[in-house]
């Protein structure tokens, strides 16, 4: 996710660094966030360029400093301007543009399945909904029920695809089943655990939940994370910010809270590999 004043600031967003895409990774899209129409424009039009193959715009983000500037969720304070700022996205690149949002700001104002077709109606390829307000944040339990009225609308024709609270396959299935949507998107449920995805299309396709990963192969996967965010953001940064993956990348592992422990109090990519590579 990528702030529209960040990316037309290069010092502070190495472009050719942060947008790089891999063929293996395609279907891809690039997903910015922003209150100004010249920026937001300028930003999908910069994304555009790295060619992923889909410019998506976040209208969900519920974090403080995000919604403070009237951007992500915050925008659902303002739905004339979240259209303006989407149609004159659409209409200055070439890429599908899909959007992400939520319900509404908060409980008194859920505007979601007039705002889904409003967006239809202005160009944008699909629209993802999370089930909650902004004043939600990520707290309760997500309601798909307005989801499923969106996507029951019968002027709606472009992909709906929800999203809240999917950590599981079965729960995967029950959504598509009860609600009717197009796809769904996973986002916490997969912190720490890419396996979650393979899961899911299998037991969709087949019926059959799938064995998890053996340690070792959780270990590689975290491992090859940790190098590859190394690569992209330097040493320091990457440590810190991959702490937040170890709960996820070693659930259900008996006695693996005091190694985490331990592991977040180490500071090099060496003392962290090696710490790793000794439980194998």
């Amino acid at each position: 996710m990528y702030c529209s004043l960040t990316l037309l600031q290069p010092e502070k967003c190495p472009l050719s660094q942060k947008m790089r895409i891999y063929e293996e990774e395609r279907p891809v899209g690039i997903q910015i966030f922003g209150s100004d129409l010249q920026q937001m424009v300028m930003a999908a039009q910069m994304a555009e360029e790295a060619a992923p193959d889909t410019i998506d715009i976040n209208w969900g983000c519920p974090v403080r400093k995000v919604v403070s500037k009237g951007a992500g969720s915050g925008i659902l304070k303002d739905i004339l301007k979240m259209i303006a700022i989407t149609a004159a996205v659409v209409k200055a690149v070439k890429l599908p543009v899909t959007v992400k949002t939520r319900l509404g700001y908060d409980e008194s104002d859920k505007p979601i399945v007039e705002v889904a077709e409003r967006l239809q109606d202005v160009g944008i390829a699909a629209i993802t909904i999370h089930g909650r307000t902004r004043a939600q944040m990520y707290s309760g339990k997500a309601d798909w029920t307005l989801i499923g009225k969106v996507k029951a609308n019968p002027r709606m024709k472009i992909p709906v695809i929800g999203n809240g609270d999917i950590d599981s396959p079965q729960k995967a299935l029950e959504m598509f089943e009860r609600y009717g949507v197009d796809g769904i998107m996973i986002g916490r449920a997969a912190i720490g655990n890419p396996w979650i995805f393979t899961a899911v299309k299998s037991f969709l396709q087949t019926g059959t939940l799938i064995s998890p990963p053996s340690l070792n192969e959780r270990i590689e996967v975290c491992l090859a994370h940790l190098d590859k965010a190394v690569e992209i953001k330097g040493e320091k940064r990457a440590i810190l910010e991959m702490r937040k993956f170890y709960s996820g990348y070693f659930k259900g592992i008996p006695h693996f809270k005091t190694i985490r422990m331990e592991i977040m109090q180490l500071t090099s990519l060496i003392e962290i590999r090696n710490r790793l590579q000794q439980l194998m």
